[in-house]
């Protein structure tokens, strides 16, 4: 016998349909972030900042007549003014062509020191934490005895080996220490990741160990990759400037931020400003990298996500 009776039923309205359409528009991963890292105000002022510091490292040089090579011994210490906006150094070179011209060796040293190192270390990390045991044991405990020891020594002593005075060296230097922090980020990551299910579904399926580390664990890291990289950047601008202050960075006549210091400091005294732009220039680009890496680890964190 029917329980139910017509009586007992009644029409949806037209509309109600309608209050289960989703009514947010449709976004993606990266629109999200972006999303979130533009709230952080102090966050996208220094991606702006750091935006026009590249363009004048790139095209900075161009705006002016002089190059960063060149001496004019009728112009020689000159205080900034309208025929060189930074002023000359001892040597009558453009001050203004030489900090951009060293602000880009010092970004192109530190990007490359960065990024290098970085894909390394999410690699060996990323083998470590998935094949565990005793691989894990080897690659850890290595990874342990060359952090017991500070990082500036190795790069002193593989610059006096190597030899000081261009990009290649310094970029090996600071690679072959660089590496150790990221394998161990991207192993801890790893290691709560490959017990999750589309890991279990890739092994199922049969892909190969090198195929789940490449295409699924190391990708699901780079979150934290990308904000531990703009930490790494200003970490390396500021070794390289050290390095070239104590003669094993750049080599005269190719000027670099901290090779520009060391020049400047030793006419400090008469000649303030050639050893103040060039430190406000690292000053500047420390600061934003270090804000601009909270940011995005705020906009990349999903607990903070709104």
């Amino acid at each position: 016998m029917n329980r139910f009776l017509p009586d007992d039923f009644e029409a949806l309205p037209a509309d109600s349909f309608d209050k289960e359409q989703i009514v947010r528009p449709p976004t993606t991963y990266l629109k999200d972030v972006w999303r979130n890292f533009k709230k952080r105000k102090t966050a996208l002022v220094s991606l702006i900042i750091l935006a026009v510091i590249v363009l004048m490292v790139i095209f900075g040089p161009m705006m002016t007549k002089y190059n960063y090579y060149s001496n004019d011994y009728g112009a020689v210490n000159q205080p900034p003014g309208g025929e060189h906006l930074f002023g000359t150094d001892t040597l009558g070179r453009d001050m203004w062509a030489r900090v951009w011209v060293g602000g880009r060796v010092s970004l192109i040293i530190a990007i490359l020191a960065t990024i290098i190192p970085y894909a390394i270390g999410m690699v060996v990390g990323g083998i470590s934490g998935y094949f565990g045991g005793k691989v894990d044991l080897v690659i850890m405990r290595l990874v342990d005895i060359m952090l017991g020891i500070p990082s500036m020594i190795y790069n002193i002593l593989l610059m006096i080996v190597l030899g000081s005075g261009n990009i290649l060296t310094l970029v090996i230097a600071f690679t072959i220490t660089g590496w150790l922090s990221a394998a161990r980020t991207t192993r801890g990551l790893v290691l709560q990741l490959k017990t999750r299910e589309f890991v279990m579904a890739s092994e199922t399926l049969g892909a190969s160990p090198g195929r789940i580390i490449l295409r699924h664990l190391i990708p699901n890291t780079l979150g934290i990759s990308v904000v531990g990289m703009t930490m790494t950047i200003p970490n390396i601008i500021f070794s390289e400037a050290f390095l070239s202050f104590i003669g094993l960075g750049v080599a005269p006549p190719n000027p670099s931020w901290g090779q520009l210091i060391k020049a400047a400091s030793e006419t400090f005294k008469n000649y303030p400003y050639q050893f103040t732009i060039p430190c406000a220039c690292i000053s500047i680009t420390l600061l934003c990298f270090n804000l601009l890496g909270d940011g995005l680890r705020d906009a990349l964190d999903p607990r903070l996500r709104t």
